[in-house]
């Protein structure tokens, strides 16, 4: 598993609103993605126990394989992530998530990894997207969960 990006980012709130967050995963993940920079339209058209199908205005996420591992004072996620933006590219990646616990917060620790794209502007976003698109995942989930995660 190649890792695309790693980061790490501190968001102020316990680890029981992560786990109550993330009992709902099509609103968490909702919740996460409409944060996201240059997404006007998001909504969830679909959701099970270990999926969730979201529709942007740039495309269709498929989020599936969604596991989350509950421990006393942490979540591991971890979920494979298929976007379809347009007609041009097609992107496809497994994220791990990590939250745990900390006397001030929580410690969120994300990598994206297996990164797979197509088309000449998935070859750019490929090599070129990982900062901006992973710093703003994180940015998204930390402000997500700070406003209550619901």
């Amino acid at each position: 598993m190649s890792i695309w990006f790693e980061g790490f980012i501190h968001i102020d709130c316990g680890i029981e609103r992560v786990k109550e967050s993330l009992a709902d995963l099509g609103v968490h993940s909702v919740g996460v993605v409409s944060l996201m920079p240059g997404l006007s339209k998001v909504e969830l058209v679909d959701s099970g126990g270990d999926f969730v199908v979201i529709e942007t205005n740039e495309g269709v996420m498929r989020r599936t394989n969604i596991h989350v591992g509950l421990g006393v004072g942490s979540v591991v996620v971890e979920l494979d992530e298929d976007y379809k933006a347009g007609s041009l590219v097609t992107t496809k990646s497994h994220f791990r998530e990590e939250f745990e616990a900390s006397d001030a917060g929580v410690e969120y620790r994300v990598v994206i990894s297996s990164v797979e794209t197509t088309g000449v502007l998935g070859f750019f976003y490929r090599k070129l997207g990982s900062s901006n698109t992973g710093n703003a995942f994180l940015r998204s989930c930390k402000t997500f969960l700070e406003l209550g995660g619901r």
